[in-house]
């Protein structure tokens, strides 16, 4: 049995290195054609193996499905690795995208009154990056496009669901210079505050 939980443990360990995207418990079951329970269990002591000291690797739950991803200990050294694939947003990109994580469904007249600004082509390369995803029409006169985070998105930033994204409060624990040094962050604080 112990041998058989090693296998199990071993060969999800190799499906999820394989994966491009997270695989979800359903998936693993349907893969590994072995019961629910035994997966979530062979998980579990995959999660178990990977937080022990020395090891490079983690095992996250982001995006619906579970990932491999390196400690956070190595970041440093595995981004001049990653230098060039990186995604680099712009501060404008950062903002549209906080709109869209945090009022979706919306359309990009409503981004664009919250920013104040034109916000087509940062919409356009947050779809290209597959960050964001069109949703839907909204049910007005011109039947705008209604834009959401994509799957990506939750495991670009290591999140579960929209759930776990930061709260105000979140913010608010933060260095009092950070949020400061954040425009938006503190616009938002004070119409939480009712100033």
């Amino acid at each position: 049995m112990h041998s058989a939980m090693n296998e199990l443990k071993g060969l999800i360990e190799a499906l999820i290195f394989a994966a491009e995207t997270p695989l979800s418990l359903e998936r693993l079951v349907a893969l590994t054609e072995r019961p629910r329970s035994d997966v979530r269990a062979a998980l579990d002591a995959l999660r178990d193996d990977c937080g022990r000291a020395g090891r490079g690797l983690d095992l996250y739950e982001v995006g619906g499905g579970y990932q491999l991803r390196t400690q956070i200990d190595y970041a440093p050294y595995v981004r001049r690795l990653v230098k060039d694939r990186a995604i680099r947003l712009s501060q404008a990109a950062l903002e549209t995208l906080a709109i869209i994580a945090y009022r979706q469904p919306v359309t990009r007249g409503e981004i664009e009154y919250l920013r104040g600004v034109d916000s087509g082509a940062v919409v356009k390369s947050l779809l290209e990056k597959n960050l964001v995803k069109m949703l839907g029409r909204k049910d007005v006169p011109g039947r705008p496009t209604l834009y959401g985070t994509s799957r990506y998105f939750l495991e670009f930033f290591g999140l579960r669901e929209l759930a776990d994204l930061p709260t105000l409060k979140d913010f608010a624990a933060l260095d009092p210079q950070l949020i400061e040094a954040d425009p938006l962050v503190e616009e938002e604080m004070e119409k939480g505050h009712g100033h």
